[in-house]
């Protein structure tokens, strides 16, 4: 299968893998329709899995690529890794800053950002876009990495890596969701709401893969920058929702499964 998806357009490729992270998103905020509550000690549990999968994802798929390929370019190998990896958490604080936005959890009125009269479900799905836009760009800047490569090693580290933000995108389909359902909106509505914090992963991922191909010396800092970006999104906000009702112990356990689960696609795959 790695061979035959060789042969197609990196950007095609970023828009069908992250069309595919979209879609699981869609599926979790779809769990709607079915109850309007769901164990608090599972979501955790599934938010720690997420966070395991991206903190796996930013070294194995996209710093560790980086590294290797700054001493193909005759690069000091720290460099850009360093340097890509800072500037994309501060990339995502910037956008922090100016984009209100409410972690799951919060009351209206911890909102972050400028002040807005924007409703809660939007300011929700705010919060949880800023999460989608780094993985989407991983996405995208791992395929094409793979495609200015010709690696097929590269290419299914890529598979491996959309794989995995796939899978984690389901918990946070749901958590967007279901405590919309739980305030009484509709189950299309918070449905929605839910998915379409996704919506900006296949743009991120085009724009990703696009700029890589443009410009191969760039290639290491993009890597880099997605990972930076990640590990901003699961410090700053996925590790503590997954401990806002105190199951800890659950939660900590599942960001060591989900780490597992991404070191092994991306090793086997890749």
């Amino acid at each position: 299968m790695i061979q035959e998806l060789s042969s197609l357009s990196p950007v095609l490729l970023a828009l069908a893998a992250t069309l595919f992270t979209w879609g699981v998103t869609a599926a979790g905020a779809a769990v709607v329709f079915f109850t309007r509550s769901v164990d608090q000690r599972l979501l955790d549990w599934l938010l720690g899995v997420a966070a395991g999968v991206m903190i796996a994802a930013s070294f194995w798929s996209l710093l560790s690529p980086a590294i290797a390929l700054s001493e193909e370019l005759g690069v000091l190998p720290w460099l850009p890794a360093v340097t890509g990896f800072l500037l994309g958490g501060v990339f995502l604080r910037g956008i922090d800053r100016v984009l209100p936005h409410l972690h799951l959890g919060m009351r209206l009125d911890q909102a972050e950002g400028p002040k807005t009269t924007w409703r809660r479900a939007v300011l929700l799905v705010s919060a949880i876009t800023l999460h989608n836009i780094p993985e989407g760009l991983a996405v995208g800047v791992a395929f094409g990495a793979a495609g200015m490569n010709g690696d097929l090693g590269a290419l299914g580290a890529a598979v491996s890596l959309a794989i995995g933000i796939g899978l984690q995108n389901f918990p946070e389909g749901i958590a967007v969701a279901m405590p919309l359902r739980r305030e009484g909106i509709s189950p299309l509505k918070s449905f929605w709401y839910g998915q379409l914090s996704g919506m900006v992963e296949p743009l991120a991922g085009v724009i990703g893969a696009a700029a890589v191909l443009l410009a191969r010396p760039l290639l290491p800092y993009a890597l880099s920058f997605a990972a930076g970006a990640m590990i901003f999104v699961v410090v700053e906000e996925v590790i503590p929702e997954s401990h806002q009702s105190s199951n800890t112990d659950l939660a900590t356990m599942g960001t060591m499964l989900g780490f597992a689960v991404m070191m092994f696609l991306d090793v086997a795959l890749g």
